[in-house]
C-alpha cells in the first residue's frame, strides 16, 4: 500500500508539468470530488447550497488548476462538470 501511495504521488507531481488535453470540455460544477483525491483537501469548504469552494482559490495548486488534465487521469467522471471529446 505504501508503494502505491508513493507511486501515485510521484505520477501526480510529474503530471503537473504536462499540458491539459485540447479535448477537455466543460467547466467546474463545484462538486468537490476532485478535492478529495487522494485525501480531503484542508482548503475545501461547502456553502449553504452544499457546493464546494476552495478557500485559497486564487492561489490554488497547479494540480488543482489542471484537473482533469487528461481522460486517462480523470477519476471523477460521475460527478465532474468536465468531459473529454471522443477521438
Amino acid at each position: 500500500m505504501k508503494n502505491n501511495y508513493w507511486a501515485k504521488l510521484y505520477r501526480n507531481t510529474i503530471s503537473i508539468f504536462l499540458p491539459v488535453s485540447k479535448k477537455r470540455r466543460g467547466s467546474c460544477n463545484r462538486c468537490g470530488a476532485c478535492c478529495k483525491l487522494p485525501n480531503v483537501c484542508p482548503f475545501l469548504r461547502y456553502d449553504e447550497n452544499n457546493k464546494a469552494r476552495c478557500t485559497i482559490y486564487p492561489i490554488r495548486f497547479i494540480a488543482c488548476r489542471k484537473y482533469p488534465r487528461s481522460n486517462k487521469e480523470f477519476l471523477t467522471k460521475d460527478t465532474c462538470g468536465f468531459w473529454f471529446e471522443e477521438s
